[in-house]
């Protein structure tokens, strides 16, 4: 999966949080890289460290938290050493991000059309009346009615779900090389959200745009993915070809995701559920995170372990694996 002719690159990256409480390491050895035109979901439950991960690499975690270690590298540059200046340059034209609440990237007290044609004209130099056309574009193409009008209008003026729609397609607007996704689709109806991952689909396919889809829904990913990283406690436990994890997983919890999905149980039958709760990141519990809520674990999770290769290319980070004959 690692190529050094990907568009994207991240290594042993670690995002820790110096609380009062402790040291909160919400991302801790994470490895993976986005191919051109390649979709990647990352994938697990609320507090695995998906966002951070995002936040990273865009180089907006808030303090008290901070990159301690690794590499991101973003077509051959390392997006850990560059001044703020060179990254702000790099936001927004080349990685855009789609924040899971709209108004994280809608100003209130400006015009839509004021704050799209704003984010063109900062990155290109461009007539006023093309920027104008550009959003305009982008409105429709994520399934606004009248974009005209709408591009007059104020965020307030919008519902939560046409806000959304809007922040995507600011994030569309510059044909970025690499889009992360934090949850964009959650306030979205079924339709729409369907609209939006086909035209997610559609720019990886025809502008060559990468694409990190941070998700809990394995449905979502199931049908958008080429790649999927399971994350569990701030650490990628699996990952993969998309119909290779989901088809045959060889760590527990990808297993216990994937049989908590409604559609993969019986009718009538209780849904599967994972036992226990995710630990708090201050107090992981020795060895493997997942150990106290695997029925696999014994003496030998106690110690962490190390990743594991397959010969097809997936990786895993287990002691047990639930198919070992393909470690």
């Amino acid at each position: 999966m690692n190529n050094n002719n990907d568009p994207l690159a991240v290594e042993n990256l670690r995002t820790y949080f110096f609380t009062k409480s402790g040291v909160v390491k919400a991302v801790d050895d994470v490895s993976f890289s986005v191919g051109k035109a390649k979709v990647i979901g990352l994938v697990g439950e609320s507090g695995s460290g998906k966002s951070v991960t995002g936040f990273s690499i865009l180089g907006i975690v808030d303090s008290p938290g901070r990159i301690v270690g690794g590499q991101i590298r973003f077509r051959g540059r390392e997006l850990t050493e560059l001044p703020e200046k060179e990254l702000r340059s790099i936001r927004g034209s080349r990685i855009a991000m789609i924040f899971q609440d709209p108004m994280m990237t809608l100003n209130p007290v400006l015009r839509i059309d004021t704050q799209m044609i704003e984010a063109i004209t900062a990155h290109e130099k461009v007539n006023r009346d093309i920027a104008r056309q550009r959003a305009r574009d982008a409105l429709g193409q994520v399934g606004i009615a009248s974009p005209d009008e709408r591009l007059k209008a104020y965020p307030h003026q919008f519902s939560g779900g046409m806000r959304q729609r809007v922040a995507i397609a600011i994030a569309l607007l510059n044909k970025p090389d690499l889009i992360i996704a934090d949850e964009p689709t959650t306030a979205l109806d079924v339709t729409i959200q369907s609209q939006i991952l086909h035209e997610a689909q559609k720019l990886c396919e025809n502008s060559g745009t990468s694409l990190i889809w941070i998700t809990h829904d394995l449905t979502v990913v199931a049908g958008l993915a080429d790649y999927i990283c399971v994350m569990y406690a701030g650490r990628i436990v699996e990952q993969g070809k998309i119909d290779q994890v989901l088809d045959n997983p060889l760590h527990p919890y990808t297993e216990g995701l994937i049989g908590s999905v409604p559609s993969r149980n019986k009718r009538g039958q209780p849904l599967c559920q994972i036992p226990g709760m995710t630990p708090s990141l201050l107090n992981l519990p020795e060895g493997c995170a997942f150990r106290e809520r695997c029925i696999r674990s014994d003496k030998a999770c106690l110690e962490a372990p190390d990743v594991t290769c397959t010969p097809g290319g997936r990786k895993v980070r287990c002691m047990h694996p639930l198919n070992s004959e393909a470690i």
